[in-house]
């Protein structure tokens, strides 16, 4: 039974998010420190991409780490720290992007490829629902009357 026990505790143990931030990095402050956290769960490691920098064992998201604790210690806003990130590494540092004119193309894209192929598919039923519907003019009347009876 105390196997099992310990079995499922260490399965929960490391199940839990481990934070890759080291006791030297943290800020004395409490109120900089959750700030600085709260940032660093927005960016992204460019070296592991599906991991935030908070969460990477990475070099590089340590050196993230320690500008966003930088910036937030020279006296700088959230905003401005992202901001600062972004402009030094680019929009794919942010794990959830902006949204802007290229998000939105890129986000819209699929939508109005749905919406053009839906359109062509609809526009081409119609066109062959009314040439299937057609009337036969008095000459193709009397040609296929005549293919009847003959037949």
């Amino acid at each position: 039974m105390r196997g099992w026990l310990a079995a499922i505790l260490i399965l929960v143990g490391l199940s839990l998010p481990a934070f890759a931030v080291q006791p030297e990095e943290v800020l004395a402050d409490k109120e900089l420190e959750t700030r600085a956290r709260t940032i660093s769960a927005e960016l992204r490691c460019l070296v592991c991409q599906n991991q935030s920098i908070d969460d990477s064992d990475a070099d590089l998201a340590k050196d993230l780490r320690i500008i966003v604790r930088e910036r937030l210690t020279a006296g700088d806003d959230n905003e401005a720290v992202l901001d600062y990130v972004v402009s030094r590494y680019g929009e794919f540092v942010l794990l959830k992007p902006r949204f802007s004119v290229r998000t939105a193309l890129l986000w819209g894209a699929p939508l109005l490829l749905l919406l053009a192929g839906a359109t062509v598919l609809i526009m081409n039923r119609r066109q062959l629902s009314s040439e299937a519907s057609a009337e036969l003019s008095s000459d193709e009347r009397k040609r296929l009357d005549a293919i009847l009876k003959d037949g």
